[in-house]
């Protein structure tokens, strides 16, 4: 059997130029996962990105978990976001949040030290995470309902580097992650509004979302089905 030449290819466009039928999620191993990628910015949609990469490869049957800090609730959003309904529907795509109820550095009278003791433990937690990726066999796919514990093929470590930002954690331990994630294992960062030279150099994609314009600027309070 040959390889399709381009020609070919591009007469075959995906799906023939038809809309394809969704097949049913099995598990699987990814080929190429073991990239460090960083999301940051002033710009909306550093965790939206992430997230719709973790459906993308839940989606193929890899083992996704999403390990969230800083975003523990506050009154202009619900406890239970539209994600996590969304996240607990699709097999082998796993949340958990550390963070602390309010948003660090605003006057919501949440305490300083509370937020830095959740940032820690759970800064503690993707220690954790990430060393039973280096346990696991990456290259074998994993059942669909196992823990996270068992190990996951891609890890969103999502609002990290807001913490980093924040003096919340170490971004010398946010470092140590990326350098001593296993091969195989896709580890994704989001969050902070300034750059971290220190994270950055140490990751093989890194984005910068940047804001051009954003309602909240106005006035505009965080919506239903588009920030939670």
């Amino acid at each position: 059997m040959t390889d399709d030449t381009d020609d070919e290819r591009q007469t075959r466009p995906p799906g023939k130029g038809e809309t394809p039928e969704a097949r049913r999620i099995t598990p699987s191993a990814p080929d190429e996962f073991g990239l460090a990628q960083v999301w940051w910015g002033d710009g909306k949609g550093k965790t939206t990105a992430a997230m719709g990469m973790g459906f993308r490869a839940a989606g193929h049957g890899y083992r996704v978990h999403m390990l969230q800090f800083m975003k523990g609730g506050a009154s202009s959003v619900e406890d239970v976001r539209g994600e996590y309904n969304a996240i607990a529907q699709t097999p082998g795509f796993t949340y958990e949040n550390t963070g602390h109820y309010g948003w660090h550095g605003l006057l919501d009278e949440s305490a300083e030290d509370e937020h830095v003791a959740k940032a820690r433990g759970g800064l503690r937690r993707a220690r954790e995470l990430v060393d039973a990726a280096d346990d696991a066999d990456l290259g074998s796919p994993f059942p669909l309902d196992a823990p996270a514990d068992d190990g996951v093929h891609m890890l969103i470590l999502d609002e990290l580097l807001y913490a980093a930002n924040r003096g919340l954690v170490d971004a010398a331990d946010v470092v140590d992650l990326i350098e001593t994630a296993p091969d195989g294992l896709e580890l994704v960062l989001t969050g902070g509004h300034e750059r971290s030279d220190e994270i950055c150099d140490h990751a093989d994609l890194v984005t910068n979302v940047r804001k051009e314009r954003h309602p909240i600027d106005a006035g505009q309070r965080a919506r239903k089905g588009t920030e939670f």
